[in-house]
């Protein structure tokens, strides 16, 4: 019963605005007190939880994330996507998912593909005829692969708390990454085809687009951004680096590549880029250090036992109990954002679906596909949200395409994954996971 009001708890403090850190120090405190727990050991415990090579891939690639915003990598990306998809109906819609897919496998996450692609993107789309709402819940929906495509920061957080193989995780996601990847271009194409109308302002757009620089210039450019995701994860899966060494590589090569080669990165850029990656990594260990101590308390009270007893008494059939587990996490993922339903929620989950044969590297992908849809669905909808303002345009204007998005590409995406299960295992026992 604590437990329960723990996490509605969790869910009342963030819709009234707490910020996520402090949310969880909420929830903490009743646990404590709830329970009756020896915080001295507590906080040992919690603090020895940090102490972990793995988590040091996490600042390293949130301060290369920041650093390739701002270091003009998705620029150089855009460009190369939009030659290559040019004269097709679509083409530049299509030309942003491209460019989400790869710049999610060089920075791992959805905020720095949200900021510094949609800046650049919104515009031109919407002088090409897209409506601004569409490019909005589209930016959202497509920047969300940085979590499923490696490496992310979320499959690194999911790997700490439930000790599992990093590099098995970044694998088991590849193809449901490329899935939704290409789900949206399918559905992008064809509604490019009933919402975009032959104006005057798209055919001057095109005609720009089409007198700019040459298809083998804008390749050439984006040849060292395109570089970036072909050594890290190579280095990965051929066992050259560890995760935590390829988040070292990814932030050398993007000061490099930003200082050096682009030259879009200046030392006042470098200076608020590493105050944007210590202010966000910080929050993300103050949430990684309440969450440790909140899951600490759950498993000596025996909470994870207890749910796995009361879904078996409801059912015992597997399908039934992975459908039971999808809505869960599409729900508490509409309502908390994407870190927590990662270190708290879904470690809850595991030892139910484990108990019943699922994966734990299969689970993992389960969590991500829920993560991509909770995080456009109202009413927090972080992502989206934030998609709105870099495109100034109503929410209430993307919902609809947000759904949409959902409902036609996310969510089968989803289902295939989780019930084919070889979509996220074949990959890790290729390479011997």
């Amino acid at each position: 019963m604590e437990a329960l009001i723990a996490i509605c708890l969790l869910m009342l403090l963030m819709v009234f605005g707490i910020p996520v850190a402090w949310s969880f120090a909420g929830v903490l405190m009743y646990l404590v007190w709830a329970y009756d727990v020896n915080t001295t050991t507590l906080l040992l415990q919690g603090f020895r939880s940090l102490d972990s090579v793995i988590l040091l891939a996490l600042p390293l690639f949130v301060l290369a994330g920041y650093l390739m915003q701002s270091g003009g990598v998705a620029e150089r990306l855009i460009r190369f996507m939009t030659q290559i998809l040019r004269g097709r109906k679509g083409g530049m819609g299509g030309a942003m998912i491209a460019t989400s897919g790869v710049f999610g496998a060089i920075s791992g996450t959805a905020t720095a593909a949200v900021a510094s692609i949609g800046t650049i993107m919104i515009d031109p789309l919407s002088e090409r005829g897209y409506p601004r709402g569409y490019s909005s819940a589209l930016l959202g929906m497509s920047s969300l692969l940085g979590i499923l495509i490696p490496p992310s920061i979320t499959l690194i957080l999911f790997g700490v708390v439930t000790k599992q193989s990093i590099t098995a995780l970044f694998a088991a996601t590849i193809v449901p990454g490329l899935m939704l990847m290409f789900g949206l271009m399918i559905f992008n194409k064809v509604m490019a085809r009933r919402i975009l109308r032959e104006t005057p302002e798209r055919a001057a757009a095109l005609a720009r687009q089409q007198s700019g620089e040459s298809g083998w210039m804008s390749t050439l450019r984006a040849l060292p951004a395109l570089m970036m995701p072909v050594v890290i994860l190579g280095g990965i899966y051929g066992g050259v680096f560890t995760p935590t060494e390829a988040a070292a590589v990814a932030l050398f090569m993007a000061i490099l590549i930003g200082f050096f080669i682009y030259r879009d990165l200046t030392l006042a850029r470098f200076r608020q880029s590493l105050l944007d990656a210590g202010e966000t990594t910080g929050t993300i260990i103050l949430i990684l250090l309440f969450s440790f101590m909140i899951g600490r308390i759950m498993v000596a009270e025996g909470v994870p036992q207890d749910l796995t007893e009361a879904v078996t008494r409801v059912t015992e059939n597997t399908v039934l109990i992975l459908l039971l587990v999808n809505a869960f996490l599409i729900f508490v993922g509409m309502i908390m954002d994407d870190l927590s339903v990662t270190v708290v929620i879904a470690p809850l989950m595991m030892p139910l679906l484990v108990a019943h044969g699922v994966d734990p590297i299969h689970y993992a992908s389960i969590v991500a596909c829920s993560v991509v849809i909770g995080a456009n669905s109202p009413p927090v909808a972080p992502i989206l949200y934030m998609a709105c303002r870099i495109g100034k345009v109503s929410i209430h204007q993307a919902v609809a395409p947000a759904l949409q998005l959902i409902l036609f590409v996310a969510m089968p995406v989803m289902l295939l994954v989780t019930f084919v299960p070889e979509l996220s295992l074949f990959l890790p026992r290729i390479l011997g996971f």
